[in-house]
């Protein structure tokens, strides 16, 4: 103790310069240190130019591909099936998706009217569906098949003029230097935490800087951070790690939080901004500065399941769309491949139903912003610039009531731009006079407003 009380002295004695500037810089660089961690992000010019497209773009294809495919039971069949984890793994050897073609999915997602493809990297059984260096658990290394599916798509999106977005989850239920987890506590052998996280952290930075230096990632989709609520993700700085090597991507977390420093845009689970019916979104305050997106299954499930064949019809998917964007938000509508590589039929004659209706009524949900009026009893709207498109699902009659505080100055059906005659309201907005009762997915009529 005497002799480091001595040491402490001389460093505040006043006569040592020396002393007191090298502390002085070491004190400044703790500070810009914390600084550094603490500070807002800003988005660089690139990333606001991103977000810009995103939030045009309205419509993209989720899908959820991973080495549970095999066992036809859903992506969490690890965990609700309480198998074991080095079990579990063996299926890889009798993973061949020997019929799946990058060309043909990304066109079909392309007809859909889809702009974009989130593509699942790694779940959270922890297999990698890329060629990684950091990890043999992979499609490339540890099935008969070989081929880096992920590099195919990327190539693909590319050359088709398709955006693409990869999920990268941040649980996972098989390493051992992962937190034992709320969500793995059923898989059979996974009890143990050795190497601690800091040893999983950069192992995860380690595969993002793979991702985004070997493929053509414009966004990554994150998921996991649920599972533990109390633990020290050192998100931020990941966030920091992921822009530093590629400002322009976007980043998005499926979180169910508020936005966290550092995002790009908001995800919603299930469920349009500002509700909560799926009950993943309590207490998520919805962002007014970052691009929205709704994630949502077409049938039950995210991952191929056998026995789920409970499609949503083409045309409540289309209604689900527009419902979205009168939100200003996207739909990201998802899809589980089946094992051998092909995407289940029902799902691509959705797809095509879907694409038949954006060709035609496209320009009323590409590129528009949230409706003045939101969800009705009989439809939504949606707004670009001056236009106001006014979707009607479910009316019952020839006449229509819409509060709002705009001048409307003309009003015709989008159809076959037939006039539609309307009449003011005292308290504001018009009547209406609809010549016929509408019917059909989606009646709209376009408001020319100032």
């Amino acid at each position: 103790m005497h002799n480091k009380t001595k040491i402490i002295n001389f460093a505040l004695n006043k006569n040592n310069k020396t002393m007191k500037k090298l502390l002085s810089l070491a004190l400044l660089l703790a500070i810009a240190t914390t600084s550094f961690a603490q500070q807002t992000y800003t988005p660089s010019e690139g990333n606001l130019k991103a977000r810009q497209e995103f939030a045009d773009s309205k419509f993209g294809i989720f899908l959820h591909w991973g080495l549970y495919s095999i066992f036809a039971q859903g992506e969490w069949y690890l965990s609700k099936g309480k198998l074991s984890h080095a079990e579990y793994k063996k299926a890889a050897d009798a993973f061949y998706p020997h019929r799946f073609d990058a060309e043909a999915w990304v066109k079909a997602i392309k007809d859909s009217g889809a702009k974009y493809i989130c593509f699942t990297s790694r779940h959270h059984d922890g297999f990698s569906m890329w060629d990684t260096q950091y990890s043999d658990y992979d499609i490339v290394n540890a099935t008969p098949y070989g081929k880096d599916v992920l590099k195919a798509l990327s190539d693909e999106c590319k050359k088709q003029g398709v955006k693409f977005h990869l999920y990268y989850s941040h649980a996972d239920w098989g390493r051992t230097d992962y937190w034992p987890s709320k969500s793995s506590n059923k898989v059979t052998d996974k009890d143990t935490f050795e190497g601690g996280y800091d040893n999983y952290f950069k192992f995860m930075n380690n595969q993002l800087a793979e991702l985004l230096t070997k493929y053509n990632v414009d966004a990554l989709w994150f998921d996991g951070m649920w599972d533990r609520r109390s633990v020290n993700w050192r998100i931020e700085e990941q966030y920091a790690h992921i822009h530093s090597i590629k400002p322009e991507c976007l980043i998005g977390n499926n979180h169910h939080l508020t936005l966290i420093n550092g995002e790009d845009f908001q995800i919603f689970e299930r469920d349009l901004p500002g509700e909560n019916k799926a009950g993943f979104s309590k207490g998520q305050t919805v962002s007014n500065i970052v691009p929205l997106e709704t994630c949502q299954t077409m049938n039950g499930m995210w991952g191929y399941k056998v026995a789920d064949q409970n499609y949503k019809s083409a045309e409540e998917l289309i209604r689900y769309l527009v419902s979205i964007s009168c939100k200003g938000a996207n739909l990201l509508l998802n899809i589980g491949p089946q094992p051998n590589g092909e995407l289940p039929a029902t799902a691509l004659a959705r797809l095509k139903e879907m694409g038949e209706w954006l060709r035609k009524y496209g320009d009323t949900v590409y590129g528009t912003t949230a409706g003045d009026i939101q969800a009705q009893e009989w439809g939504v709207t949606t707004r670009k610039g001056n236009r106001l498109f006014v979707h009607i699902f479910n009316l019952k009659a020839q006449e229509l009531q819409l509060p709002l505080s705009c001048k409307v100055v003309k009003a015709f059906t989008y159809d076959n731009k037939q006039t539609v005659k309307f009449t003011k309201v005292k308290e504001g907005g018009v009547i209406l006079k609809l010549n016929e009762v509408p019917s059909g997915t989606d009646y709209i009529v376009e408001l020319i407003t100032k």
